[in-house]
């Protein structure tokens, strides 16, 4: 870029960045100037710049000279010209806490009153006729250090004062993070975000992530196939939610080949069941099962490599089981995005976690990084890069291809297979980036899922409540507390809305599949005294093993209405008897008068009557007020002792369900 300043007091700004896409020294020539972490190493820049700079006979040009692959420009060129000019100096350097490569050669550097001491090569600033001067003298290979070579130049009284080069040594112009990384913040202001460095209060123009910085985070504001690879390898709540979700993806299901690696023998009938139902929709499906003992990093490697081998691949996506995908628009968005290694921000609900650290340790593992919470909590929106990700992620299959293409990238003698892929990943200059503009879904808790129940997910209630929560309970529920929403069949009955019907259905299937009903006689062993006045066969709560998910569905659901309709009366819904009860014809088609053993009682339909069942519902007999037709999914709630004697009226065909709850007995 070449713009000149018809005053001729800012001379010419001509931007030359090494290594980027457009217009750059060294474009497409092979990197001979070594690694970033070890000297020696840098040479081939100084050639290159020399070269370039022969061309340039305006003695007012001034040459702004960078590396590109880890540097930021947080300004445009007026402040960055304004902020030279204002250094009084003919070359500008940027500075460094630390001294390198040579550390013997520290005494020799001039002493500062304030700021940092140390030159720093990966950002100058100058005239062009002192550039020339200062590279005359360059006859290095490209592997020698440029990083010395001006170090030794600054530190030479006579070649400092004769070139006329000072240090940027309170980072108004380059912020150098290496050693800085505490100095350094991001001010949001006005919609707009910089980084400031707050040891001297200044905004810096260009922001350089030298050294091992490149793994830590900083911002970056700002029709195809796909392989998609679902992983599953340990038992995962709500997998049948998982596939419903998939299916629903905004984002042509013939240009996606599915890749499902289960090692999880629990989960095969889901598997089985999606496919069945759903495997002609797709390009293609591979399915890795549990008899096939192949271990996880084996199974990603295969992913990638059918993706690799595939020249209509275009990115890789993956998800594990257990990511709660919401947005229905987020492969589309991450697409969009265009980035190589992508991810959207996935959380756990009341927790501080996410698919995403902020920063590393000084061994590779996690630290958080200042801005990791505002993050989270999305008080900072944008893209960001950050140096591990988990769960799900989209990658460019190019990437694979090319600086990915090694088999052994989750191999380590000292990570897990995550950790050492995403060091592989940045170790080999892929960066990777998590976006948080939108919110995306959560990620599941798996740590106590068990699988010894039919449908185990309905014991999810304390470890995953926001998704157990969408699976059971009745969409209008959140409208109950609201004035006009309950009804009120009969006096002091109140029925409202509480259960899907995945969650009546649910309850039924589990019922059954245990098995145990009672006998409907008055003798009960299960209950305190062994007699029951008013038997029902029914199941209790207890005998399933869900009494404390029990008690907490009333605490939450149940409760707040009864206080709401009550005032006054607060429960903790404590109980002794909770069952479902089964009513067929030719068995017990009915239940005689009686009275509740209860404050008040919770009684649910579960299955629905005209459909399941003939007959049924419910009769109070002081106010001779019968409800005939109750609704799948709904509660009565009702007073228990004393004023609401009732009996449960005959079902003359078909098998009715209800669950009985008796609260604060």
């Amino acid at each position: 870029m070449a713009q000149k300043d018809p005053s001729g007091m800012l001379g010419v700004l001509l931007l030359l960045i090494l290594f980027v896409i457009n217009g750059v020294l060294g474009r497409g020539e092979t990197w001979k100037g070594g690694d970033y972490m070890s000297p020696p190493g840098g040479g081939q820049k100084v050639r290159l710049l020399k070269s370039a700079l022969e061309d340039i006979q305006d003695e007012n040009r001034v040459i702004l000279f960078v590396d590109s692959y880890d540097v930021i420009f947080s300004s445009g060129p007026r402040e960055l010209l304004k902020k030279f000019q204002q250094a009084k100096h003919r070359v500008v350097f940027s500075a460094e806490t630390l001294i390198w490569p040579d550390r013997h050669l520290e005494d020799k550097h001039p002493h500062v009153r304030e700021g940092k001491r140390f030159l720093g090569a990966g950002g100058f600033i100058g005239y062009a006729p002192n550039l020339k001067k200062m590279l005359s003298d360059w006859s290095g290979a490209d592997s020698d250090s440029d990083q010395l070579h001006f170090t030794k130049i600054y530190i030479n009284p006579e070649k400092r004062k004769s070139i006329n080069i000072t240090l940027d040594n309170k980072c108004r112009l380059f912020q150098n993070l290496h050693g800085a990384l505490d100095e350094v913040v991001l001010k949001f202001e006005d919609g707009r975000v910089r980084a400031r460095n707050v040891l001297y209060d200044t905004l810096p123009v260009i922001i350089h992530g030298n050294g091992p910085t490149k793994v830590k985070p900083f911002t970056v504001m700002i029709q195809n196939s796909y392989d998609l690879l679902i992983s599953s390898v340990q038992p995962t709540p709500f997998v049948t939610v998982f596939f419903e979700r998939l299916l629903n993806l905004k984002y042509p299901k013939n240009r996606l080949q599915l890749f499902i690696y289960n090692q999880e023998s629990h989960h095969g009938p889901h598997v089985r069941t999606f496919l069945e139902y759903h495997e002609s929709e797709y390009q293609g499906v591979k399915l890795i099962g549990p008899e096939e003992d192949i271990d996880p990093v084996t199974s990603r490697n295969i992913g990638f490599d059918m993706c690799r081998d595939n020249i209509d691949c275009e990115y890789f996506f993956s998800v594990d089981v257990d990511v709660v995908l919401k947005n229905e628009d987020t492969l589309r968005i991450l697409i969009e995005l265009n980035k190589p290694f992508i991810a959207p921000m996935m959380t756990k609900p009341r927790l501080l976690w996410t698919n995403f650290w902020g920063a590393l340790s000084a061994d590779g593992y996690y630290a958080r990084s200042e801005d990791y919470v505002d993050i989270v909590q999305r008080h900072r929106m944008g893209l960001w890069n950050v140096p591990y990700v988990s769960h799900i992620f989209l990658m460019k299959a190019d990437a694979l291809r090319t600086d990915l293409k090694d088999p052994d990238l989750f191999e380590s003698a000292t990570l897990d297979p995550d950790m050492a892929f995403c060091s592989k990943v940045r170790n080999k200059g892929v960066f990777m980036f998590v976006t948080n503009v939108h919110t995306y879904g959560r990620v599941l808790s798996t740590e106590n899922y068990q699988t010894n129940h039919l449908h185990n997910d309905l014991w999810q209630v304390f470890e995953n409540p926001v998704e157990w929560e969408e699976r059971y309970i009745h969409e209008n529920y959140s409208n109950v507390l609201k004035d006009g929403f309950i009804e009120t069949p009969c006096p002091d009955v109140y029925w409202f809305p509480v259960f899907t019907d995945v969650a009546c259905k649910h309850l039924i299937e589990e019922m059954e599949h245990f098995g145990q009903w009672s006998g409907g006689g008055n003798t009960d062993n299960r209950i305190q005294g062994g007699y029951e006045n008013v038997p029902t066969i029914d199941i209790h709560m207890n005998q399933v093993g869900y009494e404390k998910e029990w008690q907490k569905f009333l605490l939450d659901y149940a409760a707040p209405v009864t206080e709401k309709m009550f005032p006054g009366y607060y429960t903790r819904a404590q109980f002794d008897l909770a069952f479902v009860v089964r009513y067929k014809p030719d068995e017990q088609p009915a239940l005689r008068p009686h009275h509740d053993a209860s404050t008040f009682t919770i009684n649910i339909a579960l299955n629905q009557v005209g459909i399941d069942y003939q007959g049924g519902g419910c009769r109070f007999l002081r106010y001779n007020c019968s409800i005939n037709a109750p609704r799948r999914g709904w509660a009565l709630l009702h007073p228990g002792r004393l004023t609401h004697y009732h009996e449960g009226l005959p079902t003359v065909e078909g098998v009715r369900y209800i669950v009985v709850s008796f609260v604060d007995p």
